[in-house]
């Protein structure tokens, strides 16, 4: 039967078609790798030897480069790079293993599921299989994936397709701090037919380097789209107000370390810490020091900003001039919401009277939706 074909098509029927094989090699004959020395050019006596230019002259090989890669055997496809566009990566050099360092880039997201979900995802935008998933050893081997590309089209009859399949394998490996761990990937089967018939083909290292490497960067592309929206949701979420309550000391519990009147913020320790960061300033404290090990702000207090004048009028301020420590800490009864308490410098809490004075200037800014940048 006669097949339809687009006048493209017709042209490149009657072209010369290489396979995925040659295109390794250069176009042209390999007669140079016959060819023997020149001798140099002999100069009759009593004339004068000319200048021989050295621009191009062929440099000597270095002591580790394999002679024998000449003619068909020579690959001239330029190496593949691995690409760590994703934020929070980059390539850690290794002899035997391809290998992209991941960091995190949000405290609030499992590192390792993060990376699960990447891969997984990736590879189902892909419609490749997954054969074994292995959470524990942190293994993810994926079913065959193949690749068509026809060599010869035939207006009468089948096409000739060259088909590739291969499987990889994905390892991760967090660190137990869970802030960074290591993404790596193996060519663990492959497999090339032509028309039907499977091709006897042995890949050499480089070979499997460059099919590891572009499914490597094919899948840190992927993550890299993911982390941009990771990010800005991030940061839409920590412009948000948050919302601060006074706990007045005589509401606090009986046996608490600390019986002193306290700011109750409804965030997490890291996105509390963050705002605080922004506010201390607006608030007219200057923050001398930090400790988010601790939960430790060392602050000086100051009317420079002008910000104790506009809120309490001709009144005096309501804290004193001087140094104090802000203590963050996660609530005992609900880690979705931090404490924060105010202390002089020998770490003893201010008067409850400070406290409750300085809360509403505390928590309208506290509250205050922010601008996404």
């Amino acid at each position: 039967m006669l097949k339809q074909v687009t006048p493209i098509l017709l042209i490149a029927a009657v072209t010369a078609c290489s396979s995925p094989i040659d295109r390794r090699q250069a176009n042209g004959n390999e007669d140079y790798v016959s060819l023997t020395p020149q001798p140099d050019l002999v100069i009759p006596q009593g004339l004068n030897k000319p200048n021989y230019s050295s621009e191009y002259n062929i440099p000597e090989l270095g002591s580790k480069a394999d002679a024998s890669l000449v003619g068909k055997k020579l690959d001239i496809r330029p190496p593949l790079q691995i690409l760590p566009m994703a934020e929070g990566t980059h390539v850690e050099d290794s002899s035997d293993k391809i290998k992209v360092v991941v960091e995190s880039i949000d405290n609030e997201v499992d590192l390792r599921q993060e990376l699960y979900t990447v891969i997984t995802d990736y590879l189902n935008s892909r419609d490749v299989s997954i054969v074994r998933q292995d959470n524990a050893a942190g293994v993810i081997e994926t079913d065959w994936i193949e690749n068509q590309e026809v060599i010869d089209s035939n207006f009468w009859g089948s096409d000739e397709v060259y088909t590739v399949r291969q499987r990889y394998r994905f390892t991760i490996d967090v660190r137990p701090h869970g802030r960074s761990g290591n993404l790596t990937i193996e060519l663990i089967d492959h497999e090339e037919h032509f028309d039907g018939q499977q091709q006897d083909i042995l890949l050499t290292g480089e070979d499997k380097r460059r099919y590891t490497v572009d499914m490597l960067n094919g899948t840190i592309a992927y993550m890299s789209v993911k982390r941009d929206k990771m990010l800005k949701a991030k940061r839409i979420r920590e412009s948000l107000g948050i919302t601060v309550e006074l706990v007045k000391a005589a509401d606090v519990a009986e046996g608490e370390t600390q019986a002193a009147s306290y700011w109750l913020a409804d965030a997490p320790y890291n996105r509390t810490w963050e705002r605080l960061r922004i506010v201390l300033p607006e608030m007219g404290f200057e923050i001398v020091d930090m400790d988010s090990n601790k939960g430790l702000y060392y602050i000086n207090v100051n009317d420079d900003s002008g910000f104790w004048s506009s809120l309490w009028s001709e009144k005096s301020l309501p804290i004193k001039e001087g140094s104090y420590r802000l203590l963050v800490d996660e609530d005992n009864a609900d880690d979705s919401k931090t404490r924060i308490y105010l202390n002089d410098m020998a770490d003893a809490p201010v008067d409850n009277e400070v406290v409750e004075a300085v809360y509403q200037g505390l928590s309208d800014l506290m509250k205050e939706d922010r601008k996404v940048r």
